[in-house]
């Protein structure tokens, strides 16, 4: 089954590929690798999760983020390459937690991408990746992940 049709299945429809809020690329191609700009939790142009976890926001709150955050970067993924059937596998998902201070339960939240990675990609959505909390993100957004993935050559 093509990644496409599995996400239909699933009855999962992508976002708009997020535009870049500022002087940078959405993403970048080298050779076979496409790195992904930080997805933030915008759904239809608004923040859809904000603030931090282990705050006023509990590891479900965050888990859902970090699944809208997925949700955007596999929109930018089809906006860079056409189609998520030309993904190979998924390389590495840096996740970040907007979290109180001594946080511990980043990896946590960031299941909540690598969960649905594996869900809809099988082998080839797993992946290595760094879960860490900061302080403070971009709109205040609860999760960002960067993502770099490999895809098919042209």
């Amino acid at each position: 089954m093509s990644f496409e049709a599995r996400l239909s299945e699933l009855k999962i429809e992508l976002p708009p590929a997020p535009a870049p809020a500022g002087n940078y690329l959405p993403h970048r191609r080298v050779g076979n690798l496409l790195f992904l700009a930080g997805a933030i939790c915008l759904r239809d142009g608004r923040m859809s999760h904000t603030g931090q976890v282990g705050g006023e926001r509990d590891l479900d709150y965050g888990r859902e983020a970090a699944r809208v955050c997925v949700l955007n970067a596999l929109a930018s993924i089809k906006g860079a390459v056409g189609s998520l059937d030309k993904v190979r596998q998924f390389v590495f998902v840096s996740g970040y937690v907007n979290a109180v201070s001594g946080f511990a339960d980043s990896p946590l939240v960031i299941n909540g991408a690598s969960d649905f990675l594996v869900e809809v990609f099988g082998d080839a959505g797993r992946h290595a990746r760094a879960a860490v909390a900061v302080t403070g993100l971009p709109k205040d957004s609860t999760v960002e992940l960067q993502i770099t993935v490999e895809v098919l050559p042209d």
